[in-house]
């Protein structure tokens, strides 16, 4: 029985658990297959790591506070963050990574940078 490639039908030669022909098929096939859940999380990435650059960009000090309209202008996107922090107080933090901001009065955030 000759094996064939599951992207592109070539004949297969080498070893026997062989199921593609070569990387760039490999590539395409697993490409294909995995698309439609690679698009929201490459999405997800992207909106997660501009939130992290805009955060560091406006935090160089580690602790700072900056207004919502800075923000904005930024492009940062209140919807991506990647963990939530309540104190002992009720106070909530909001995370993208290390890089965090509280909602403050009047429109003004505090950004913070957690201690590793």
């Amino acid at each position: 029985m000759q094996r064939q490639c599951l992207e592109c039908n070539e004949k297969i030669t080498g070893r026997i658990d062989k199921k593609f022909c070569s990387d760039a098929c490999r590539n395409s096939y697993n490409n294909t297959i995995n698309k439609d859940t690679k698009n929201l999380v490459r999405n997800t990435n992207n909106w997660l790591r501009k939130n992290y650059r805009i955060l560091e960009a406006l935090n160089p000090n580690q602790k700072t506070k900056v207004s919502r309209a800075k923000l904005i202008e930024k492009g940062f996107d209140f919807n991506y963050f990647t963990s939530i922090y309540t104190t002992k107080a009720g106070t909530v933090y909001y995370f993208v990574y290390d890089q965090g901001y509280l909602p403050l009065e009047g429109d003004y955030y505090a950004l913070v940078k957690r201690e590793s």
